[in-house]
């Protein structure tokens, strides 16, 4: 099943563009990948909210090795639909980061601003490596230069919802990855 290959029903307003097989199978290849990178090492994982909550709750559930679960909220968006450029930290982490290996676990990065900020505030509390892992990239956005070291999509310019991304909280319950109709 290719991109925008699905037949899942669709509110009004939105259209297909990442089915949710397709996703739930590259979730699926990400744990192995990941587990793979760590064997015989422990994790943290810290999903950025609301956004990465639900890639993260399936992620989890592919990667074998031992981990926690930490969560860090931060807001660029408001209720818009595009970055606003500020990035402020809405709730911080509580896992204390020193000398673990960290993964950094994100909806999208569009113009990189947010996920710059995380790494470097990640960073600053000196774990043993820090990754990223991303469900959607769009690098046609890109502001800033940021490193990604596992991407589940790359997609166009497009506002999208679903499978956790929303549009002024809606939308984050859909199983798979729409653009919203102009």
């Amino acid at each position: 099943m290719g991109i925008g290959a699905a037949t899942e029903s669709f509110p009004t307003g939105v259209e297909l563009l990442i089915g949710a097989d397709e996703i739930q199978h590259r979730v699926r290849e990400l744990g192995s990948v990941i587990s793979e990178r760590y064997a015989n090492q422990t994790i943290v994982t810290i999903a950025v909210l609301n956004g990465a909550v639900v890639f993260l709750s399936d992620l989890v559930r592919h990667i074998t090795v031992p981990m926690e679960i930490d969560f860090l909220a931060v807001s660029s968006y408001g209720c818009g639909t595009r970055s606003s450029g500020e990035v402020r930290v809405l709730k911080d982490i509580e896992t204390d980061l020193l000398g673990r290996h960290v993964i950094i676990v994100e909806d999208i990065v569009d113009t990189g601003r947010t996920l710059d900020v995380i790494h470097r505030m990640l960073l600053d509390r000196k774990p043993a490596s820090l990754a990223t892992c991303v469900l959607l990239d769009k690098p046609a956005r890109r502001e800033v230069h940021v490193h990604i070291d596992h991407t589940a999509f790359t997609i166009p310019d497009r506002f999208v919802v679903g499978y956790g991304l929303d549009s002024a909280g809606y939308y984050r319950n859909l199983p798979y990855i729409g653009v919203v109709k102009s």
